[in-house]
C-alpha cells in the first residue's frame, strides 16, 4: 500500500471491523493501526477492496466522482485525442482512480461499465457525473462482462439516459465506422487499437493482407486505405461481417477488394498452408483467450498455435501484428510463447518494434496491471 496500488487480495487483510456494504468506501489501516486511505469493499472478490484514496487525509470527499471525471476528460483533451477521433476512451477503471469503472465516448453517445462493487455502489453518482461533464445525447450501459460474476454482481445492459441508436456513427483519423454499442464486443469498438490501425496502414501499400479476427473490420479499413492489393477479413460472428460489409461502403470501399470470411481462424490458417496460399501481412488480433489462472495453460497454447499457423504462410520478409489482449499473460511471457512458434516453425523473427495500447488507454507506474494489452510487430523470414 505504500507504493499506492490500488489492489488489496483477501489475504492480506487481518480483518474487516463491522459490516460493510459490497462497494462501501472503508478505512484502511496498517498493521500498527495506521491509515492508509480508503477502499471500495468487494466481500465476494479475490481482490477485497479497490483504493480510492490513499494516507492518512485520505477521506473521501462529497464531490470525487465529479472531480476525477472532469480530471480524466482533461487529460484526455491535453492529449489532443479529440482532434483524431470523436471515439474514445475517457475513464480507464483504476487507471483513472475510479476502479471498475469505464467511461468510453462515441460522438455524442457514451458506454459505460460498472465492473466492480465499488463501481456499482456510486452508480447514480457516476451517472450524474456523466451528464454533468460529457453533456451525451444518451448513454448506454454495458456491465455484461463476466468480472462482475466475481464481484457477486449480475450483468445488466441497457439505456440509462436519453436515446441511444442501434448503430452510431463514429470518425477516426480521417476514416469511419458504424459502432454498435449495444451488442458489439466490449464497449462496441476496440478503441485501444487505434495507434496500431495506424502501423498497419502505413505497412500496406500492394501487400496481400489477412486480418484474422477481423470484427467490424477496422484493421482491414486501414489496409485498405493504405493501398493493400487484397483484404482477407476472417471472422466467426456473421453479424460482424455484415458490419464489416457496412463499414466498407460508409469509407466509399464497396468495390474494393475485400472479402469476408466467416470462418474459425485457426481452422482456416491450416487450410490456407494446405493450399500453400500465403500472404504479406497477417493481422492476429484475438479475443481474450485467459480468463482466470486456471485456464492460462490453454491461452498459452492458443497463442502459440495461432503465431506458429501464421508465420507459415507469411511470404520470406512478410509481416505479422500479433496481440494479446489477456492480462494474466504478461509482456515477457507473451513474447517468450512468440518466440517459441517462431522456432517450431522454423522462422527467423525480427522485431520490429513493441505494441500497446492506445494513448487514452493509459496506466500509471504503480498499475503496471493497466497495461493489459501486448503486441508485437515482426518481421518473418
Amino acid at each position: 500500500m505504500l507504493k499506492r496500488h490500488p489492489w488489496i487480495f483477501s489475504g492480506a487483510i487481518d480483518r474487516i471491523e463491522g459490516r460493510p456494504a459490497p462497494g462501501e468506501p472503508i478505512w484502511v489501516l496498517s498493521s500498527r493501526g495506521e491509515p492508509l486511505g480508503m477502499g471500495c469493499y468487494s466481500p465476494s472478490s479475490q481482490i477485497r477492496i479497490r483504493m480510492l484514496t490513499f494516507g492518512e487525509d485520505g477521506e473521501i470527499e462529497p464531490d470525487l466522482i465529479l472531480y476525477r471525471l472532469q480530471k480524466a476528460l482533461r487529460t484526455r483533451i491535453s492529449m489532443n485525442i479529440q482532434e483524431k477521433s470523436n471515439a474514445y476512451r475517457v475513464v480507464n477503471s483504476e487507471c483513472d482512480g475510479l476502479p471498475g469503472l469505464i467511461i468510453d465516448q462515441y460522438g455524442d453517445y457514451v458506454v459505460c461499465q460498472f465492473l466492480t462493487a465499488g463501481a456499482e455502489f456510486f452508480r447514480q453518482e457516476i451517472i450524474e457525473a456523466i451528464k454533468k461533464t460529457l453533456s451525451p445525447r444518451g448513454i448506454w450501459e454495458r456491465s455484461d462482462a463476466r468480472v462482475r460474476e466475481k464481484e457477486g454482481l449480475e450483468k445488466r445492459c441497457g439505456p440509462l439516459y436519453g436515446d441511444v441508436p442501434e448503430r452510431v456513427k463514429i470518425q477516426e483519423q480521417g476514416l469511419y465506422f458504424w459502432v454498435d454499442i449495444k451488442q458489439g464486443h466490449k464497449t462496441g469498438f476496440y478503441l485501444d487499437q487505434r495507434e496500431n490501425r495506424s502501423i498497419v496502414r502505413a505497412f500496406s501499400r500492394g501487400k496481400k493482407v489477412l486480418n484474422c479476427f477481423s470484427y467490424t473490420g477496422a484493421f482491414g479499413i486501414y489496409s485498405l486505405k493504405g493501398g493493400a492489393r487484397e483484404v482477407i477479413n476472417v471472422d466467426i460472428s456473421p453479424k460482424a461481417l455484415e458490419l464489416l460489409q457496412a463499414n466498407l461502403k460508409l469509407n466509399g470501399l464497396e468495390g474494393a477488394p475485400s472479402y469476408p470470411l466467416k470462418k474459425n481462424v485457426f481452422h482456416l490458417l491450416r487450410e490456407l498452408y494446405a493450399r500453400e496460399e500465403n500472404f504479406d501481412i497477417i493481422i492476429l488480433d484475438p479475443p481474450k483467450f485467459v480468463s482466470g489462472k486456471k485456464n492460462i495453460q490453454g491461452g498459452i497454447r492458443g497463442y502459440k498455435e495461432l503465431n506458429y499457423s501464421a508465420m507459415r504462410i507469411l511470404r520470406p520478409g512478410g509481416l505479422l501484428f500479433t496481440f494479446s489482449c489477456s492480462g494474466l499473460i504478461e509482456e515477457e511471457l507473451f513474447k517468450s510463447i512468440v518466440y517459441s512458434s517462431a522456432l517450431d516453425a522454423g522462422k527467423e523473427v525480427l522485431v520490429l518494434k513493441s505494441l500497446s495500447q492506445a494513448m487514452d488507454h493509459f496506466y500509471p507506474m504503480t498499475f503496471p496491471e493497466g497495461k493489459y494489452l501486448k503486441g508485437l510487430m515482426l518481421r518473418v523470414i
